[in-house]
């Protein structure tokens, strides 16, 4: 919901960083893999009770996400890298509320509905985003990406602000968690009826 809003702000400082590691040579796959190990690391900090490591964790993963993309941006985008980014990103977000799952016996039925919600909101994405490539439809609002990008209520931003109240107030996770998951059932609903009124005819 906010993604689009956001880019204007923070695109700006993400490309000149991107422009100046990409002429050091770091490349976006690299990028790609460090921000999913950091991710990874910080579900299994939650997991292991270690919540502060986890947020910084989680806080430099989506760092690292956003760097990939402006130093993909200025190298040249590839269709393997925008792969690789979906596949890590959306292994992070579900990575999260297993540790959350892992760390509490009362958040396992919390954590397992919100892991449901998230792949309900992943296939809802990527199937809009294969039919309106078909179609040839295009947008950068949420800036230049390989493929399409669907505008929901339940996007990246809203996913990062969840999981860091989360970090900061877990004994809340039960109440976050089943609450972020209906906002996600709400967005496949929303994303349903984008595709009725987008791809009748």
């Amino acid at each position: 919901m906010f993604d689009a809003k956001l880019r204007p702000l923070i695109d700006p400082p993400l490309n000149a960083a991107g422009r100046a590691l990409a002429a050091a040579g770091v490349t976006a796959n690299g990028l790609t893999f460090t921000g999913l190990a950091l991710g990874l690391a910080g579900a299994a900090a939650i997991a292991f009770g270690q919540i502060g490591w986890g947020l910084a964790l989680i806080l430099a993963n989506r760092l690292a996400d956003g760097l990939d993309g402006a130093v993909a941006r200025a190298r040249g985008p590839s269709d393997l890298g925008g792969y690789f980014d979906i596949v890590a990103d959306f292994a992070f977000y579900v990575s999260v509320p297993v540790g959350f799952g892992v760390l509490a016996p009362a958040n396992a039925v919390p954590a397992l509905v919100l892991v449901a919600s998230f792949v309900l909101t992943g296939v809802s994405f990527l199937a809009f985003a294969v039919i309106a490539a078909k179609r040839g439809a295009e947008t950068e609002a949420h800036g230049k990406k390989s493929f399409f990008y669907s505008t929901g209520l339940a996007e990246g931003a809203e996913t990062i602000a969840v999981f860091i109240a989360m970090c900061l107030a877990p004994a809340w996770f039960p109440v976050l968690a089943l609450g972020y998951a209906g906002l996600c059932a709400l967005t496949v609903v929303q994303r349903s009826a984008m595709a009725v009124r987008a791809f009748v005819g």
